[in-house]
């Protein structure tokens, strides 16, 4: 599957909570609707992730795992 994205920000070897507290910067910048791709190593990533963006209006569209690489898509709200 291909999600179109905006941004892509790279967090990979970075441990929790870093990539979340990252992603939430990066996503503060966007524009609604935009799309930001965030390639993580950590696997609790897509779990802080998913759960972050579904308190703060946010929308985790696709989590996919290429190589033990986690590619995670959010779309600001």
């Amino acid at each position: 599957m291909v999600i179109v994205h905006d941004f892509e920000l790279d967090v990979r070897g970075e441990a929790c909570p870093y990539p979340l507290i990252r992603t939430k910067q990066h996503v503060d910048k966007l524009q609604k609707g935009e799309v930001l791709k965030v390639l993580a190593s950590d696997p609790v990533a897509p779990e802080n992730i998913d759960a972050w963006a579904k308190k703060s209006g946010n929308q985790l569209l696709a989590v996919e795992l290429n190589n033990s690489i986690y590619n995670i898509f959010v779309r600001k709200g």
